[in-house]
């Protein structure tokens, strides 16, 4: 069996959100256009980077959410790790992640995901999680304990933590940022009329606020990233655009939507490459200091290299 058959394989195929949960109309599944496909490349750093995360028990986002890219991102020996396991307690129409009772914290993976990260030769780890609702801090301690673990193996390894909104809980963005992230993200996923179908159990403004209150805390760099082609409006982008530089969002990622299978939210519209960049034009004068916009583009595509050019852009004269 190839790896991508693998891969499919382990696709949930179950409806991951509840019947009761209002969806945009459905549509047949129409082919992906051109510009949405991909090379499968799986060459000998993608094996050795999957036989590193089997080896120590490890998730990866890439595998969990489907991400296209994966051949690509693991072809370079890049990840990105998913702590916390790979049950989400929330039930988002539109991820791919399985949704149910989560298990117990692993108290030894900040420690086996730093030994990956030195096996992998990672000069930036790009680190998220799963929704822990069921925990009193979200999580927040553990993303604390996975960056000083590979803080403390990797010197000079750059650290990148795309976090959960933690429900609010009281502290939590307090203890992530007290252990030095270089980067701290958090998804706003769509425009506000949609949070109600899309991101269910998750407030507009509460991540928006999580984002400016850890620019507030000092974090170095601020990033988010959001969805093209679930029904939004031209619009209602640039209102997205303008709340996340109010709260000044230094880096934004934006994206085509794909549907991960038929229980999941239909493609509204597949967002063709020349809107993706006008998009990117009209968000660079707000003054951010990159975004990445394009069908393909995901969180941490690239994730590295945002964090170059700002250093390099600071480094300037």
């Amino acid at each position: 069996m190839s790896e991508a058959e693998n891969i499919a394989k382990r696709a949930p195929t179950r409806r991951r959100f509840p019947v009761d949960l209002p969806v945009v109309a459905e549509k047949a599944r129409s082919p992906k256009p051109p510009w949405l496909k991909i090379r499968l490349r799986t060459n000998d750093h993608y094996k050795s980077v999957r036989r590193t995360m089997e080896t120590l028990n490890l998730h990866t986002v890439c595998e969990e959410a489907h991400c296209p890219n994966i051949y690509e991102c693991w072809g370079e020996k890049t990840a990105t790790f998913m702590i916390l396991g790979d049950v989400c307690t929330r039930r988002c129409g539109f991820c791919a992640v399985l949704t149910g009772t989560p298990g117990r914290v692993d108290s030894e993976e900040p420690a086996h995901l730093a030994e990956a990260v030195e096996k992998m030769g990672l000069a930036h780890a790009v680190i998220t999680s799963v929704d822990r609702d069921d925990l009193a801090d979200g999580g927040a301690s553990h993303f604390a304990a996975v960056i000083r673990a590979v803080r403390a193996r990797v010197s000079g390894c750059a650290v990148e933590i795309l976090t959960p909104d933690f429900k609010g809980a009281a502290g939590a963005l307090e203890i992530v940022l007290a252990a030095s992230p270089d980067v701290f993200a958090h998804n706003i996923e769509t425009v506000p009329r949609l949070y109600r179908t899309v991101r269910p159990g998750s407030v507009y403004r509460h991540s928006l606020s999580l984002l400016e209150q850890a620019k507030e805390m000092g974090a170095p760099l601020t990033k988010s990233g959001f969805m093209l082609g679930l029904g939004e409006s031209r619009d209602e982008i640039r209102g997205v655009l303008s709340d996340l530089r109010a709260a000044r969002v230094d880096i934004v990622t934006i994206g085509q939507y794909l549907q991960p299978s038929a229980g999941h939210l239909p493609v509204q519209r597949y967002v063709p490459p020349e809107e993706f960049e006008e998009i990117r034009s009209e968000a660079m004068p707000l003054g951010f200091h990159h975004v990445e916009a394009g069908p393909l583009v995901r969180s941490s595509y690239h994730a590295s290299r945002h964090v170059q050019q700002q250093s390099d852009s600071t480094a300037r004269p």
